[in-house]
């Protein structure tokens, strides 16, 4: 052996340990994939226990989160509204401290957050990577326990204070479920933007860096519209008040995917400001097309061999889906798609989809596949569309 090349050999070993370890910490249970330099993490930042206006305990969110293979979660009480307060003592930093010990049992990361929600602009919003949260004021409320009553005239400085407490403790901040809300008089307002000048204010001084897309089962084309203009991070989440499972039979609660340097509070936040978070739904995943395509591109395995089918030289493509989403995509090749009306198909979870393209008369040394994945939206308009190069393996 060289022994000048040892210790570069120990730092490899070294490298692909910590690799393995970190894969072990994710929750594999929904079995997606990484793209290029990142780990996938499955979050739900948006929660709610009986230390709002939730109906569960703390602990049965982190245990719910566990079952569903969520690798992050917050628990984001509103800070403006009691729903127990006979019954649960008054401490915002209690739902976090029950929900952790049980979290750190259970290989949980619990992000710590809140939701500040008046019901004028700008409306419903969550905190994350908050550091005390009882002393973010809600000043604007005339009743918090029980009945959700605000005052008759607020000030802006009133609705404004919350944010500016949660920049001073470094959060970060996302538009909860952008709607015509019921308890504001849209007619009589001039502004008709759910980005309403308020959020612009908040996205001017820093305070505002996202929105969520997917709330419970609702996909909402106008928050996707919002964070494509603004440029905000997305996120899917349950906002789940009473137990999950009941709202999601045969399918899963909304997951974030944040694209993370490593399982910990510092890389997610860093993910979370850099916008490499992707959405996933039903079965659909919403991202921009920089994470979009490495990920789909990384789902799939392509075997490309040349071959005779009944008397015709083809190129027979073995495609493997290594996840647990269907993919429904329409090919496009120079050489026709054989047995698939308009190149269309669907790549089911962890199998093998086979398609034939031919005539073949001279087999080149690999083909282009165009792909449109019609249920990657890389925009509240477009579909993923990519191309992959596929090296012929062999002729037989």
């Amino acid at each position: 052996m060289n022994l000048k090349r040892l210790p570069l050999l120990l730092c490899l070993v070294f490298m692909l340990q910590l690799a393995a370890q970190e894969v072990k910490k994710r929750n594999d249970k929904i079995k997606l994939t990484d793209i290029p330099g990142y780990v996938t993490l499955k979050c739900d930042f948006h929660s709610h226990t009986v230390f709002s206006d939730g109906h569960v305990w703390p602990s049965f969110r982190v245990k719910e989160a566990q079952h569903d293979g969520l690798d992050v979660i917050s628990i984001t009480e509103h800070i403006d509204y009691e729903g127990y307060p006979d019954e649960v003592k008054r401490d915002r930093e209690r739902a976090f401290e029950i929900a952790k010990e049980i979290a750190d049992e259970n290989d949980i990361l619990l992000i710590k957050g809140a939701e500040i929600s008046p019901r004028v602009p700008p409306f419903h919003n969550n905190a994350l990577f908050l550091t005390n949260l009882n002393s973010i004021p809600f000043d604007y409320m005339k009743q918090s326990q029980k009945h959700f009553v605000m005052k008759d005239n607020i000030t802006k400085e009133e609705l404004m204070a919350p944010f500016l407490e949660v920049k001073r403790q470094g959060g970060f901040v996302f538009y909860n479920h952008p709607n015509y809300y019921k308890q504001y008089d849209w007619d009589k307002s001039k502004d008709k933007d759910l980005f309403t000048d308020f959020h612009k204010e908040l996205l001017q001084k820093g305070i505002l860096g996202g929105v969520e897309v997917v709330n419970s089962t609702r996909y909402n084309i106008e928050a996707h519209k919002i964070a494509e203009k603004y440029k905000l991070t997305m996120f899917a989440n349950s906002d789940a008040h009473h137990e999950i499972a009941s709202g999601y039979k045969g399918s899963h609660r909304p997951i974030t995917l944040v694209f993370a340097k490593n399982k910990s509070v510092e890389a997610i936040e860093d993910a979370i400001l850099d916008k490499r978070t992707m959405l996933y739904f039903e079965n659909y995943l919403i991202g921009r097309q920089k994470e979009a395509e490495p990920f789909f591109k990384n789902a799939v395995f392509i075997e490309a061999i040349g071959q005779e089918f009944k008397n015709m030289p083809v190129i027979k493509l073995k495609i493997s889906n290594k996840t647990d989403l269907d993919y429904e995509v329409k090919l496009k090749s120079k050489f026709l798609i054989q047995n698939l009306p308009l190149g269309k198909t669907v790549l089911k979870a962890n199998d093998i989809t086979t398609v034939m393209l031919g005539p073949v008369w001279d087999y080149p040394e690999e083909i282009s596949l165009e792909m449109q994945v019609e249920n990657i939206l890389v925009s509240p308009e477009a579909s993923l569309k990519t191309i992959l190069d596929i090296p012929i393996d062999n002729v037989e």
